[in-house]
């Protein structure tokens, strides 16, 4: 459906006022208008704009939309409903209308959301749509969350390789009529073998005499069913292609993956490495219940206590440094939070290089070194800046003398320096860590690093501390 086209009125124009359509769709449902005039308006507007207004609708006043849509424009309108709120809408349907509307659904988009339906009324659901469109759902079903097979869709057209150009474009005419993604066409052998794509364009230009293997694509891209995301998500992002089709072990082709879904599927990884970052187990949003928030919460924020506990019985051990220098507090914040900062830098670079799965040892030998010696150009150059800025403060605000006021900030610059460095080494080996033992390395989240650098920072200046200005210098308060 093509979104509403309004009238142009100068003073929209002048005051650049986009339309309130969320209004005009509410005034319109809840109109007196027959459903006939209703549906004739309604229509006037994109899907998305209707979807906008499902949740500010009551219950009643959503069947009445129910009534006078049509499936297929229903269809259309849940394509842009997140699946959680589509399932529940879906079940305040009655069941032959909640048959039509998954049956005109993208097959991915009807096997999501069916799992947000009550179970029996899905069953009835399942029962009661085409037996094509039943397999397909079961095929979807039949692959775990984190497989590409999941997410694929059967809208797509399949040929095969053996045909003349112009039987080609009679084939692609029959199937059309079913499947709407006919941009790409792909091929397959007279076994059902993936041969490769034909782009629709070359297909139209074609001469009939020109052999169809000769606009026969061979390396065009394509996945496995039962490869897992993480595994497959670089790959698909590197190529452009709208579809790019998903293959059984056979080798025989089960649907296509959308740049739709593949956007989508993004998305979603992208929200879970966020949420691992911030030390969460899984993903939130606001209509979570404060249980379900604390659960995914809890289990970081445990080992993260543990971890702080062991920070500050480091410090207690060095107590009698304190207490004689108890200056060196104030600058006890300066090295923990610089050393945090730079090991959750290491960390983002590391996790982003380690996408690729190819990368090989040595590679790997480079990125801590380079990470190292960025640690180490940066630790001097702020550790001078320190040096200068802090032994400044010192004397001429804290009154003391020249020595000691300069012995403090080279102890802390070169705190600074020591604890940037190896804060860079963490930050890049505890992924590299994650990585070689299979573990998913976006759970070493920034609050563990951070940790961690904690307890590398508060060793490396209350031992440079002790080191340099009680028993070099003999300095006390």
């Amino acid at each position: 459906m093509e979104e509403k086209i309004m009238e142009s009125r100068p003073d929209l124009e002048k005051e650049n006022i986009r339309p309130n359509y969320e209004k005009e769709i509410l005034d319109i449902i809840r109109s007196n208008s027959s459903p006939k005039v209703m549906l004739a308006k309604i229509e006037d507007y994109h899907s998305n704009d209707i979807a906008g207004v499902f949740e500010l609708l009551s219950p009643q006043e959503r069947k009445k939309l129910y009534r006078i849509s049509s499936s297929e424009m229903l269809a259309d309108i849940f394509e842009y409903i997140e699946e959680d709120d589509a399932g529940k809408y879906l079940n305040e349907m009655d069941i032959q209308k909640a048959a039509a509307v998954v049956s005109e659904m993208e097959t991915d988009t009807a096997a999501n959301v069916l799992h947000q339906v009550e179970k029996e009324k899905r069953t009835l659901i399942i029962d009661l749509i085409y037996p094509e469109i039943q397999k397909e759902i079961r095929l979807l079903a039949s692959f775990d969350e984190d497989e590409i097979g999941s997410h694929m869709t059967t809208n797509c057209i399949i040929i095969k390789e053996d045909l003349t150009v112009k039987q080609a474009m009679s084939e692609l005419v029959r199937q059309a009529e079913e499947n709407d993604n006919i941009s790409t066409l792909f091929v397959v052998d007279e076994n059902d073998e993936y041969c490769g794509a034909i782009d629709l364009k070359d297909l139209i230009i074609a001469r009939n005499t020109v052999p169809l293997d000769e606009l026969i694509v061979t390396s065009f891209p394509y996945v496995y069913a039962n490869e897992t995301i993480d595994d497959c998500i670089e790959r698909l992002k590197d190529y452009s292609e709208s579809y790019i089709p998903v293959l059984d072990n056979m080798n025989k082709i089960l649907g296509i993956i959308t740049a739709q879904s593949l956007i989508e599927v993004v998305d979603d990884e992208m929200g879970e490495d966020y949420a691992k970052f911030a030390g969460l187990i899984a993903e939130e949003d606001l209509k979570e219940p404060l249980l379900a928030s604390m659960r995914k919460r809890l289990p970081w924020l445990v080992i993260l206590l543990g971890l702080g506990m062991l920070v500050s019985s480091v410090v207690g051990m060095f107590d009698r440094v304190v207490a004689r220098l108890t200056i060196i507090m104030a600058f006890q914040s300066l090295i923990l939070d610089m050393a945090g900062n730079v090991g959750t830098q290491s960390l983002a670079v590391t996790i982003r290089v380690l996408m690729d799965e190819n990368l090989t040892f040595k590679q790997k030998g480079q990125l801590v070194t380079k990470e190292m010696r960025v640690g180490l150009c940066n630790g001097l150059l702020l550790g001078t800046l320190s040096f200068i800025i802090v032994g400044g403060y010192i004397y001429f605000f804290k009154h003391r003398g020249l020595l000691f006021s300069y012995a403090v900030s080279g102890c802390i610059g070169a705190s600074l320096l020591v604890a940037m460095i190896i804060s860079s080494a963490v930050g890049t080996l505890i992924p590299l860590f994650f990585k070689r033992i299979k573990v998913d390395p976006a759970v070493a989240s920034g609050p563990l690093i951070t940790t961690v650098n904690d307890l590398v920072a508060v060793v490396t200046y209350y031992g440079m501390s002790w080191i340099l200005l009680l028993n070099t210098f003999n300095f006390t308060n």
